[in-house]
């Protein structure tokens, strides 16, 4: 029996012979074995192919300044595993998770019948025993892949929100953005609120909604943005109006995100057994002004001026390229590696306007799914054939190539996976 939450991390890559393997049919059976554990008084859960983890961030954000006792789960972590679970702002111990593992695999093994979990559906149980017991006011869970068979899909959440909807996952999810809506509607309950964070969802999103009985409220429909020179304006269609500091968060990107995280909070404050009421203007201002999210634009200083972001896909890049095309920098050198599965061509297509020098770094070295400098190589030379590039074997390299050649008011934008944010966060400062 591991005993070491590394020791135990190790052991759970081999439980299941398949890293992705969706369904809810085992990890439900281990987690009816374990209690059923609620895993809070009311439960949100974020899904959506882009803007999950800063909504999370902000929906935190707006509940603990408002004195709400909140847990997040979200996936993937970037520099350690506790980063996933989070207790009143605090990601938990190496004994926490232990414990929780411990009590997981109990269950996993139990009635002589060991049920194979991956090693999500062991991180996913952990956060859900962990939540419950914790007494906990709100549980945000995000959605790690699709919506209707993952693992956090056990849990019947009170409200929903589905951030966006583009191609990404498509071995798993279908191959337009209508199939892929209907995969992620499945997070949504009949009766209860789902919100759709972008104005122009696809049809095979919002029939879903309506098939299964959701109470849908739409971005730029049922609750508006308007955006002034100081500040921005939330509006929904009940009247309420709440007059709102930017975010925290740089990218534009971000009043989408907080204007759907203001729209679940808004649609649960308004009674019953599973309500949130809060002070919903004072906590919104405050929390945007005070939430903080890893790697999501995250400047870290210097000029040349190094930012990092997780964005993986090509609507990820297209809200990078609208940002570089307003802060509209002399240069910009763009440290970029991808996984394999990725529309690395769409990414590519979508920032090659902004970049004027690409630092390609292989990640094949990082994952089993990292696509190779060779064959990142080959991608742009056939989709960005004029492009400026040069090859690296790994993610330091890449960081090192573009930080030699850059100059003042020029930007080092690395982003393209969690590997390559995580391996730039781990660098030392230049």
């Amino acid at each position: 029996m591991p005993r070491t939450l590394a020791q135990w991390l190790a052991y759970q890559e081999g439980v299941h012979p398949r890293s992705i393997e969706l369904g809810l049919d085992r990890v439900r059976k281990v987690w009816q074995r374990m209690g059923a554990p609620s895993p809070a008084r009311c439960v949100i859960t974020v899904g959506g192919t882009n803007g999950k983890g800063s909504t999370v961030a902000l929906i935190e954000a707006m509940l603990r300044v408002a004195g709400r006792r909140v847990g997040c789960y979200t996936s993937p972590h970037l520099l350690r595993y506790h980063e996933r679970v989070r207790i009143d702002g605090c990601d938990v111990t190496d004994d926490a998770l232990v414990g929780a593992f411990e009590r997981i695999e109990a269950a996993r093994t139990s009635n002589g019948e060991a049920v194979p979990l991956t090693y999500f559906e062991y991180g996913t149980l952990a956060a859900l025993d962990l939540f419950a017991r914790a007494d906990l006011d709100v549980a945000v869970l995000e959605v790690g892949l699709g919506g209707r068979l993952d693992a956090v899909n056990i849990i019947d959440a009170d409200a929903v929100v589905i951030t966006t909807i583009d191609l990404d996952h498509m071995d798993w999810l279908g191959n337009d953005r209508d199939s892929i809506g209907r995969e992620k509607a499945g997070i949504a309950r009949r009766g209860r609120p789902a919100i759709v964070g972008e104005s122009d969802p696809p049809a095979g999103l919002l029939d879903a909604l309506a098939a299964c009985g959701a109470q849908v409220q739409r971005a730029g429909h049922d609750f508006r943005v308007e955006r002034h020179v100081r500040g921005w304006r939330w509006q929904h269609r009940d009247g309420t109006v709440f007059d709102l500091p930017d975010p925290a968060l740089a990218a534009p990107v971000q009043y989408a995100n907080a204007a759907a995280a203001l729209a679940v909070l808004h649609a649960l404050g308004s009674g019953g057994d599973r309500s949130v009421p809060v002070e919903l203007g004072e906590a919104a201002a405050a929390g945007l002004e005070a939430v903080r999210v890893p790697a999501r634009l995250q400047a870290l200083g210097g000029d040349p001026l190094l930012v990092v972001d997780v964005g993986h896909n090509p609507q990820a890049a297209r809200a990078l390229a609208d940002w570089l095309q307003v802060r509209r920098f002399a240069r910009v050198h763009a440290v970029y590696g991808a996984l394999a599965d990725k529309d690395v061509a769409g990414v590519l297509a979508a920032l090659g306007p902004q970049v004027d020098h690409w630092h390609l770094a292989g990640l094949d070295g990082d994952s089993p799914r990292g696509l190779s400098i060779g064959g990142l190589s080959e991608t742009i030379r056939r989709t960005l054939p004029l492009a400026v590039s040069d090859a690296h074997p790994d993610v330091s390299a890449a960081l090192a190539a573009a930080r030699a050649q850059a100059r003042p008011g020029e930007c080092i934008l690395a982003f393209g996976s969690f590997f390559v944010a995580s391996a730039v966060l781990a660098e030392p400062a230049s």
